[in-house]
């Protein structure tokens, strides 16, 4: 039999007093335990195995009553968190469009700073002195290959002046005002630079045709150059200096050495000037025209041992010279003549002997005096 159908079926209980009504029971039941509620001596709970009961059977029903209010939760944060990315793809798009602009001037920079520091890193040996510029113009033709630099001789750029890039040698200064400068570089037909090869320092002339790949001619020397050797400024005529980078040897197509120039490596708008007209601005006249020893410093005092052996070196010296001197004069001196009867008809007989005192004649004073040849005579009869 169903509830409605017994005798209970025409009972209403208010919802309020009944709501009431659990809620005071409730309260009753708390405050009653606790009350009841006493520290145990082992430092226990009278209630807790009561409470454990309760928290064991009441975890499920809550969870159950917490799902719902942590599913809304999340509901809650993934739409916030969809309109939130919505608004912040907004603002990060409207950032990276502003940051594109300074990433790309950051880039130029970049390359500009790094080509800077590579200019002012050259170095030569022996140092010659460079003016900094940038190329402003750029003549190009089937003959004609030049640039304008904003260098001149306001910052002692002369006519001749080599100009280089980071990369190596580019071409020579032909022109010159006060600000402006014109340069002919090395692939112009009227172009000429003297040049050898780094392995065999072997000479040859690098000249223009109007092409990218300049020539190579008037090589020295038999199979001096092969495919892949250094080409460098040899110095020769005094125009450039020695060692200057120019390319690298390669066969052309027509059968010709042609160099493959290193300025192709990069854009040739930065380019130092090489403040070089001879090799007498390298190295002081005066240091070359010094007189012999003019470096060397004065020599230390000689000590006891070094002043003996000086003055016995000396004294040997002199004993050698004056007995050579005694032997020279002792072979120039004439023996004196002997009274012996042979010698006398030698000196009585001079027009027959007449080549013999010719010997003796340096000291004919000795023979002169002498009393000898008279009594030679009485003797014979």
């Amino acid at each position: 039999m169903a509830f409605r159908d017994g005798p209970f079926e025409n009972i209403k209980v208010p919802l309020a007093w009944t709501a009431a009504v659990v809620v005071v029971v409730a309260v009753i039941g708390a405050i009653v335990l606790l009350l009841g509620d006493r520290t145990t001596s082992e430092g226990g709970s009278t209630m807790g195995a009561a409470r454990g009961g309760f928290e064991a059977a009441a975890g499920p029903v809550g969870g159950v009553f917490a799902a719902p209010v942590r599913w809304a939760g999340a509901a809650r944060d993934y739409v916030g968190g969809y309109f939130f990315a919505i608004g912040e793809n907004r603002r990060l798009k409207a950032e990276i469009a502003e940051l594109r602009g300074w990433r790309d001037e950051a880039i130029a920079q970049k390359n500009i700073n790094g080509r800077y520091e590579a200019l002012l890193g050259l170095r030569t040996e022996p140092p010659v002195p460079m003016a900094t510029g940038r190329a402003i113009s750029e003549s190009r033709g089937p003959f004609s290959n030049a640039k304008l630099i904003d260098v001149g001789s306001a910052k002692g750029v002369r006519i001749g002046n080599p100009v280089v890039t980071e990369h190596g040698l580019v071409g020579r200064v032909t022109g010159v005002t006060g600000g402006v400068s014109r340069v002919v570089l090395l692939t112009d037909v009227a172009s000429r630079t003297p040049v050898m090869v780094e392995r065999t320092d072997a000479r040859a002339m690098l000249t223009g045709d109007g092409g990218d790949s300049p020539r190579l001619e008037f090589i020295r020397g038999s199979g001096s150059i092969k495919a892949g050797d250094r080409i460098l400024s040899s110095g020769d005529g005094g125009g450039l200096p020695r060692g200057l980078p120019v390319g690298v040897a390669a066969k052309g197509v027509d059968g010709a050495w042609r160099v493959k120039l290193f300025s192709d490596h990069g854009a040739i708008d930065y380019v130092r000037v090489l403040l070089f007209q001879s090799f007498g601005q390298l190295v002081s006249p005066n240091g070359l025209n010094a007189p012999p020893l003019a470096g060397l410093t004065t020599a230390p005092e000689p000590s006891a041992a070094e002043v003996g052996a000086i003055r016995d070196a000396a004294a040997r010296r002199a004993a050698a010279q004056q007995a050579q001197a005694e032997r020279a004069r002792a072979a120039t001196a004439t023996p004196a003549p002997t009274p012996a009867p042979a010698a006398a008809p030698t000196a009585a007989r001079p027009a027959v002997t007449s080549p013999r005192p010719a010997v003796s004649t340096p000291s004919p004073a000795p023979v002169a005096p002498s009393p000898a040849p008279a009594p030679a005579p009485g003797g014979a009869a």
